[in-house]
């Protein structure tokens, strides 16, 4: 029998906010980061000390049609700065929340209003992006979900944010958030896995029910390899953006931090079905589905969800751009410039540094490239280093150059493998500063991050 390790946690309720008449400001709902406490560990356990929005873990679940305006305004209850970044979707670059890029941290005690236009359906996050490595795994993040005006038929659409959370004997997050060894190697990797903030996550369907699930993988270094069990379905979109056809979803689904990807199953099992978590030690269930009866016979695949607005991409007349990712243990760094000092490996490494991309290490003045708004790009990406990396685009989505030239599937975050190449193309629609980092947040922390400028 499979070990069922999660249950599951009511989502939050959705929000929609509506045009005002000109001249009119109603107040705004409101995220709210502060402290709470939630019984992760099992019953005899204390509860986990977090920091949610909204009292939430994860935060509340935000529903919007494609189009309509999201107007929020974030307060900060911690003791700590904060922000917030809106994860894969393609806005005004003021509205992206970096701290000291696109704005000020946001201060404890005060607030700041995140108003933009929602252009594109499909599954996105929003987290905190301030000392990310500690405030995501502490709760700081919740799904944001763009329905189509055309959705696809189906019994049931369900979010399942996937995570792992390091906990220690006193229930207590292990507050080792700079951890040399973490930084260095792999990134933090949780002892708990969590699907919707809980340890179990548990679904009451019928069978031939058709399911949308959105899947996003919310932890600060894990690639989870996923599987399904009395499930048989396809993949509509990754990161977002729909698939031009839907795939099959075959063997094992590979989704690294911060990536998403909607499945579209139908519940073939008997009893039960599950979506299986891989590891090391064998197969768990990350989501249980216990199977009523059903009438309905098995549908005819579906078809492809609704495109988004298009940006093509000119791969004949793409500026190109070469990306060297070197670092980390085992291999290491020498010498890398840092604020317009080189310093030595050692050096770096006292300061908590590991990881250069085109041996810069960390966020410069300068630019990684800087090309006109209309322009596109190609980076090609050389993974010189023994670890894996999710390569992470704010603002803009991009394509993998497949080796006959053709485009992959547009995402916002790529993995790549030790000692892997990629190309990466992309067209530079959106104007403004925006972050190319590594999600693996200890990575990102110790210096695997830079900046893509577009101007016009």
């Amino acid at each position: 029998m499979l070990s069922r390790r999660f249950f599951l946690q009511a989502l939050g309720a959705a929000g929609t906010i509506p045009a005002l008449p000109r001249g009119v400001r109603a107040a705004l709902p409101v995220l709210e980061a502060g402290a709470s406490r939630v019984q992760i560990a099992p019953e005899g356990y204390s509860d986990t000390a977090l920091w949610t929005f909204n009292g939430s873990f994860p935060g509340p679940e935000l529903r919007f049609a494609q189009g309509e305006r999201f107007a929020w305004r974030v307060e900060n209850r911690l003791e700590t700065p904060t922000a917030v970044h809106w994860h894969g979707i393609r806005i005004d670059n003021a509205m992206d929340g970096v701290p000291g890029v696109t704005q000020d941290p946001i201060l404890p005690g005060t607030g700041f209003d995140y108003d933009f236009v929602l252009p594109d359906a499909g599954t996105y996050w929003y987290h905190s992006h301030a000392q990310s490595v500690e405030q995501v795994e502490r709760g700081l993040y919740g799904a944001l979900v763009v329905e189509e005006t055309d959705p696809p038929e189906v019994d049931a659409d369900i979010t399942l944010v996937i995570d792992d959370i390091r906990i220690g004997d006193d229930a207590q997050i292990v507050p080792d958030f700079d951890n040399m060894h973490d930084r260095s190697h792999a990134g933090r990797i949780g002892n708990v896995i969590l699907t919707n903030g809980r340890p179990q996550a548990e679904y009451q369907v019928r069978r031939h029910d058709r399911l949308r699930l959105r899947l996003i993988n919310a932890s600060n270094a894990r690639i989870f390899e996923l599987g399904l069990y009395g499930l048989a379905g396809w993949i509509v979109a990754l990161d977002g953006m729909p698939l031009a056809e839907p795939e099959a979803a075959l063997d094992t689904l590979t989704l690294a931090p911060a990536q998403r990807m909607d499945l579209i199953v139908d519940v073939m099992g008997e009893d039960e079905a599950f979506l299986l978590h891989f590891d090391r030690t064998g197969g768990y269930a990350q989501a249980s589905f216990r199977i009523g009866s059903g009438t309905r016979a098995r549908r005819e695949p579906p078809a492809a969800l609704p495109p988004n607005p298009d940006f093509p991409i000119d791969l004949a007349n793409a500026v190109p751009q070469r990306v060297l990712m070197e670092g980390g243990a085992m291999r290491g760094l020498s010498e890398a410039m840092h604020l317009g000092e080189v310093l030595t490996g050692r050096q770096l490494a006292e300061k908590g540094l590991f990881w250069a991309l085109n041996g810069q290490v960390g966020r410069d003045m300068l630019p990684l490239l800087e090309v006109s708004r209309g322009q596109s790009v190609r980076l090609g990406i050389v993974n010189d280093t023994a670890f894996p990396h999710a390569m992470h685009l704010h603002g803009m989505h991009f394509a993998e150059v497949l080796p006959d030239g053709a485009l992959g599937p547009l995402r916002d975050t790529i993995l790549l493998a030790q000692g892997e190449t990629k190309e990466l193309a992309f067209a530079a629609h959106n104007p403004g500063d925006w972050l190319f980092h590594c999600h693996m947040l200890g990575h990102h922390a110790a210096g695997m991050g830079t900046f893509i400028r577009v101007t016009g």
